[in-house]
């Protein structure tokens, strides 16, 4: 009997690993992405502090009860995300901003798991005074920026060069997955994904 038993226990474990292979896969977490608008249409626009200049502020719906907030002033462009104007404000990714003139593209995916958004992808094109065009204007170099969300701070996590990386996008959503919900903002320093090009470059100095 007792090689039998020998024999017996490997094949029970082997059984209970199959068993158990059902239940792992339905407690896997789901990721995917949604889309929203930041386009001045779709937004809430108004003066940065009641000013005459060219600053401007713009709330835009986003997801799950948050705003996105953008703010404009001297051509460069600060990103926030919170409840309100008010809470985006205070936010790290509020006092996040370039030295080059910069601007962001109108559309902002929202990475969640499970359905539950805990980061934002945003196109950058961050203008390159180094490489000027045709016409003597700076060329604007493509960069994508990774933004942690609620609950916690809301700040820059990584940053990959549309430029230098053919696959930009999905590394963005790569870093999200990976970085974005143990990101620690003011301690963690921002990564970056990829291949570093000039956008990047430009944008860590």
């Amino acid at each position: 009997m007792a090689p039998f038993l020998r024999t017996a226990g490997p094949a029970v474990v082997v059984l209970i690993s199959a068993a158990a292979s059902p239940v792992s896969w339905a407690n896997a977490q789901t990721f995917g992405s949604t889309y929203t608008s930041t386009a001045p249409k779709d937004c809430r626009v108004t003066s940065a502090n009641n000013s005459v200049d060219d600053s401007t502020v713009r709330i835009c719906p986003g997801k799950s009860n948050l705003v996105v907030v953008i703010s404009e002033d001297d051509l460069r462009e600060a990103v926030s995300v919170g409840r309100n104007r008010a809470q985006a404000a205070r936010e790290p990714a509020a006092q996040s901003w370039f030295g080059p003139f910069n601007s962001t593209a109108h559309t902002v995916e929202w990475r969640a798991v499970d359905g539950k958004p805990f980061a934002i992808i945003q196109r950058w094109l961050i203008a390159d005074n180094a490489d000027p065009d045709k016409n003597g204007r700076p060329t604007a170099k493509p960069m994508l920026a990774v933004t942690r969300l609620p609950p916690g701070p809301v700040c820059h996590v990584a940053y990959i060069d549309g430029q230098a990386n053919r696959n930009a996008n999905e590394l963005a959503r790569q870093a999200a997955d990976e970085f974005a919900r143990d990101f620690k903002c003011g301690k963690d320093e921002v990564k970056v994904v990829g291949e570093k090009g000039a956008a990047v470059g430009l944008a860590k100095r």
